[in-house]
């Protein structure tokens, strides 16, 4: 599989983590930062894969 596609696959998958995670804790938690950051991380590779 594509390297851009293994990114988008993971950016689906934190998004997902994110947005649940969301559901039951404040945005500001620790845990939402983190994974908003490495939602980031893989944002920015994606662009970069482009």
């Amino acid at each position: 599989m594509e390297q851009k596609n293994l990114i988008l696959l993971e950016i689906e998958k934190c998004r997902k983590e994110m947005n649940d995670l969301s559901k039951h804790l404040d945005l500001s938690s620790e845990e939402v930062v983190n994974i908003s950051r490495q939602l980031d991380q893989l944002l920015n590779q994606f662009e970069k894969a482009r």
